[in-house]
Order: structure tokens, then C-alpha cells, then sequence
């Protein structure tokens, strides 16, 4: 006997746009981020988890209490979360004695598993710890990357893709001066990684251009890679393609040249250089005889 299950439609306004708001779209909405703590923390790892929480607010979810989860052992429960809370992006915090002070970074697509780090917490300073002034909520940071190993290692140049998903925001056309106030660096160092956020302060220069300074803000971490599990070539594909309204459609004939000028072909059918309208004029004339040709040719 075959089970046909029922689809639950919606049966109320704010269901249906419940529902919608669920839905793949073309350009989608900002992704959140899911801080999750497993079954045994410390202070260290819990005052890490609220600092990065702080960093991506409003876009983040802190869930309560403690859960029995190990990421890399079974994905179902994270999964799970990322379904029910809509997000695609997660941190997961766990303090073992054979994995202390344990930071699981990763990123959902479909609401499967596509990219996960483990990361482990070598050093610390919170944002508490820097006597300086903190950023406004929600404001979009400047993201550095230092190291040639980031573009050297296959695995650390994914890891780098997965920080910048991360930790972007909404995708900006234009950028101004002073809407720049957050810097957020990555550093690479054989198999480690440090975090360092700044505040930038824009000061009088004597010139059109201000002199920029630099003041920490924390938080300060040292991060030391532990385990990663990273997508397949074709799955990691499938993530990233772009919908067909969003590919901008080429347009025939038209080149640029080195310098950006903008350079178009233009098709011209053949002409009949005898119906072309010359200049009056007598040595121009027609003979009589290329006049009964011309007749002719109309003719047949």
C-alpha cells in the first residue's frame, strides 16, 4: 500500500509568507549565522563564541544551552538547526580534553553540509580586554587576507573562501570613505591562522586624502588548524552557480580595447554602386549606351 504524504498548505497570511520567505530567490536575502555550544565548554571558548556573535550581530542566532553534537562524526542535528532557524552559516564551540577549546567554523548549502573547519584556540583576547572604542552593530567590515598561503594551498584558499562567507555582509556597489570604519585581517603562518579586528580612525593629513590610523579592538585570536572537511569539486560547483536572470547576457560585436573603449562592429548589407546618388555634373553622365545596359539589366 502506497503512503502519499500530505502537503500542509498554508492557512494563514503570515504563514504563506512564512513559506515564501523560505523559498529560493534570485538574489537572496543576507545568509545568518547559527552560534551553537556543545555538551562541554569553558569561559575562554563561551566569551569566543559571544565576541564573534557580537561581530555578526544582527544577522546571528545565539541558541540556549548545551548540546550533545559532534559535527564531524554525524552533521544530522546541525543540519537540523540550519533548517528550522533558516541559516546557512554556523559556529560550534566544544572543550574536550583531547580537543581544548575546539571551534568548528562551517557553511550549509541546501541545508547539507558543504564546507567545515576545525579550529583550535591557541590564544585569546576579547573585545573586553581592548580599552578602545567598539564598532556600531551591523556595520560591514573590510576584510584583509596576509600570507602566501592562502593562495599556495589548495585547502587554505577554500578555508579563505569560507572566512569571507563568514564574515561579509550585504554585497556593496559603491564604498564610502567614512562608512569605512572596521578592519578584520587573517594572517597565515605555516598551520596556524590569526585573527585581529581593528577600528580605523581617519585623522587630518593636511591633504585631500586623510591619514588613516589603526587601533585595535579585539577580538585577538590564534587560531591552530585541526580537521577540515571540505566539499567535493562538483558539489562545491553546484553551490556556486548563478541563476540565468543574474548572468549579464553578452552582446554581440561590441569589444573593448586595452584602454576600455568601448569598440562596436556594425554590418552593412552589400550596395549597387549604380543606384549610388553622385554629384551633377557633366563627366559624370551617363553615355547612352551604359543607359540601354542599365535598361536592361532593370528589365530582366
Amino acid at each position: 500500500m502506497a503512503i502519499i504524504e500530505r502537503v500542509k498548505k498554508p492557512t494563514t497570511r503570515k504563514g504563506k509568507k512564512f513559506l515564501l520567505d523560505r523559498e529560493s530567490k534570485v538574489i537572496e536575502n543576507t545568509k545568518q549565522s547559527l552560534f551553537v555550544r556543545g555538551r562541554k565548554s569553558n569561559e575562554v571558548l563561551t566569551s569566543c563564541l559571544r565576541d564573534l556573535y557580537r561581530l555578526k550581530k544582527p544577522n546571528a542566532l545565539m541558541l540556549g544551552g548545551k548540546h550533545d553534537i559532534l559535527p564531524f562524526e554525524n552533521t544530522a542535528q546541525i543540519e537540523a538547526f540550519s533548517k528550522k532557524y533558516d541559516s546557512s552559516l554556523f559556529f560550534f564551540g566544544t572543550h574536550t580534553k583531547k580537543r581544548p577549546n575546539n571551534l568548528v567554523l562551517g557553511r550549509l548549502y541546501d541545508n547539507q553540509l558543504l564546507d567545515m573547519v576545525e579550529l583550535g584556540i591557541d590564544h585569546y583576547q576579547g573585545l573586553n580586554n581592548f580599552d578602545a572604542e567598539k564598532i556600531t552593530t551591523g556595520l560591514k567590515p573590510c576584510l584583509i587576507f596576509a600570507g602566501p598561503n592562502f593562495e599556495q594551498n589548495p585547502e587554505l584558499n577554500r578555508i579563505q573562501n569560507l572566512l569571507i562567507d563568514l564574515f561579509q555582509r550585504e554585497n556593496a556597489n559603491s564604498v564610502r570613505l567614512q562608512g569605512l570604519e572596521h578592519i578584520i585581517m587573517f594572517t597565515a603562518v605555516d598551520n596556524k591562522i590569526f585573527m585581529r579586528s581593528y577600528r580605523i580612525l581617519l585623522k587630518k593629513s593636511g591633504f585631500r586624502t586623510p591619514r588613516i590610523e589603526l587601533t585595535e579592538i579585539g577580538p585577538s585570536i590564534d587560531f591552530n588548524l585541526r580537521r577540515n572537511k571540505l566539499a567535493s569539486e562538483d558539489f562545491f560547483k553546484s553551490a556556486c552557480i548563478k541563476p540565468k536572470e543574474l548572468k549579464v547576457k553578452k552582446k554581440k560585436n561590441i569589444s573593448r580595447d586595452a584602454f576600455g573603449t568601448q569598440l562596436g562592429r556594425v554590418h552593412v548589407k552589400q550596395q549597387d554602386i549604380h543606384k549610388l546618388q553622385t554629384r551633377k555634373m557633366k563627366g559624370l553622365k551617363k553615355t547612352a549606351k551604359e543607359k540601354r545596359m542599365f535598361a536592361k539589366r532593370k528589365s530582366n
